[in-house]
């Protein structure tokens, strides 16, 4: 077999930029990590923390660019479902859930959600208190919110009867609780969806309830279930709930659809609230996915509401390509700085196979319009048979913006962040034309080389691939490109072990990597 190995990239003073414009940072690879979730500490912007199923731990000191990893432990396991939040103080806390005596992907008995604490990024979690233990009912699918006045802490998540079941007897219902001292104690789970679902974790189990808070303390959240995503709010920090939630928007195919080559996907819905100084102040938005346009063309959406969740838009689409493409498992948030929503979700809009690249969308008007653009460096292709996760994650502080996704390289897992750089994407407006980039894929490569090129402008374009020396092997292209995103091969099969040299001339602009062949 033969294997690719890049090893470096040179390009000219003046395109340096763009190659970097947000650079991706691998953060583990250890212990098969999937399903991430990251916060930023409001305090200091350099300190994060990231967490993946189903014990895995991260933090970074210097805003991204390297990270320790740890694994957590607890009285009573860690069972995945993590979510990280960072209050104002600088605390950070870790939610999983539990599965006493587990020791593999069993059947779970998820019986109750814990959490961890540290008071500072630098230092390792410990065990903080557990709550929503009901036995023998099952806990799952939590989230949390963190009120930026008062540092309390809203949970919300889904009760099984009995997980998995298919009996008519079972079902499942949304439940809230709240910490006002720093999750030590926790106010006993109260129902706030009026409607139930069944017990199977698909369409008719309620399920995705992520909470939010107001500028004046208001608490909303949304999940999706039979009928459709549904609305709840609180105007007494918690106390009272409307006395049955509000349908804001069907969701056609429902939350549990098919994407080729993951093991399982979902649309379950994201809920923020802007609370920044900005001009969209106290707007709620809805963030999902759904396959309302076929199950071979999934894609992302948002719904926004300014009074308080009386009403809501009609569905307006974040991704911006053309129909047929799937674009899964988006998260969003909002900068409570400048108010801009940021999101990201996989996307496969440059291909016509299972290729999976990460994009990320930011919105500067409320939701109206979306700035699409990639952040991975190179597609990955993964396999259905190996555990994906059900979500993805971002986090945003005063325009510092760190993703974190897993990565499934046949049955690689990875998680990674980009170091999102919001000058770059200053001066283009939505749908602006992307920058100039270069990727060269897989790594592996066992017979042809693949290029991915986006051209800003129509360009003349020569490819040509070379021995270190500059003696010419052969030439891959010769012609003018259009301006967009262009997928061109090179064929590598017949070439002896050794390092080569790739030449791209776009126009007046030449750029080179140095590729390693290995029989």
């Amino acid at each position: 077999m033969k294997r690719l190995i890049l090893l470096g990239l040179v390009s000219l003073p003046h395109l340096l930029r763009a190659q970097a414009a947000h650079p991706n940072v691998l953060i583990s690879v250890q212990n098969s990590p999937n399903e991430t979730s990251i916060a930023i500490n409001p305090k200091n912007t350099q300190q994060l923390i990231a967490g993946a199923n189903l014990n895995n731990q991260y933090s970074s000191l210097d805003g991204g660019r390297t990270w320790t990893w740890r694994t957590l432990t607890s009285p009573y396991s860690v069972w995945g479902d993590p979510v990280v939040v960072a209050d104002t103080t600088g605390a950070f806390y870790y939610f999983h859930l539990s599965n006493p005596g587990a020791t593999s992907y069993s059947f779970p008995f998820i019986d109750r959600l814990l959490v961890q604490r540290t008071a500072a990024a630098a230092q390792p979690f410990s065990y903080r208190s557990y709550f929503a233990l009901n036995p023998p009912k099952q806990q799952d699918k939590e989230w949390v919110a963190v009120d930026r006045k008062t540092n309390a802490l809203y949970a919300t998540w889904t009760e099984f009867d009995n997980y998995g079941s298919l009996s008519s007897r079972d079902s499942t219902r949304i439940l809230f609780s709240k910490s006002l001292d720093q999750a030590q104690t926790w106010s006993p789970p109260q129902r706030i969806s009026f409607y139930g679902g069944d017990a199977v974790d698909e369409d008719e189990t309620v399920e995705g309830a992520v909470p939010t808070v107001g500028p004046n303390g208001e608490i909303y959240t949304a999940w999706a279930g039979p009928r459709g995503i549904v609305f709840n709010r609180s105007l007494d920090l918690g106390q009272t709930w409307l006395p049955k939630e509000r349908t804001i928007v069907s969701q056609p195919g429902g939350w549990d659809y098919a994407v080729p080559g993951i093991s399982r996907a979902n649309g379950l819905p994201v809920t923020v609230c802007d609370v920044s100084p900005g001009p969209h102040r106290g707007t709620i938005y809805v963030n999902w996915t759904d396959q309302r346009n076929g199950p071979s063309d999934t894609d992302v959406w948002l719904t926004r509401s300014t009074d308080g969740g009386q009403t809501w838009s009609a569905p307006t689409r974040v991704n911006n390509d053309a129909p047929g493409r799937h674009q899964f498992f988006t998260w969003m948030t909002v900068d409570q700085k400048t108010g801009y929503l940021w999101f990201v979700f996989y996307d496969r809009r440059n291909y016509t196979d299972t290729r999976t690249d990460v994009y990320a969308a930011r919105s500067t008007d409320g939701g109206q319009t979306f700035q699409n653009f990639r952040i991975s460096q190179s597609p990955f292709v993964p396999n259905e048979d190996t555990f994906f996760g059900d979500y993805s994650n971002i986090t945003a502080h005063d325009n510092v913006v760190r993703p974190v996704w897993t990565r499934l390289d046949n049955t690689q897992l990875s998680v990674w962040t980009a170091l999102i750089d919001v000058t770059v994407l200053a001066s283009k407006g939505p749908g602006a034309l992307p920058e100039l980039t270069l990727q060269t894929y897989p790594n592996p490569a066992a017979h042809t080389l693949h290029l991915a090129l986006d051209l800003p402008t129509a360009a003349l374009t020569h490819v040509e691939l070379r021995t270190p020396t500059g003696q010419l092997l052969r030439t891959a292209l010769h012609q003018n490109l259009p301006a967009g995103h262009q997928q061109l091969t090179v064929p590598v099969r017949d070439l002896p072990t050794g390092v080569y040299l790739l030449e791209v001339k776009i126009g007046a602009t030449t750029l080179h990597r140095r590729v390693t062949v290995i029989h």
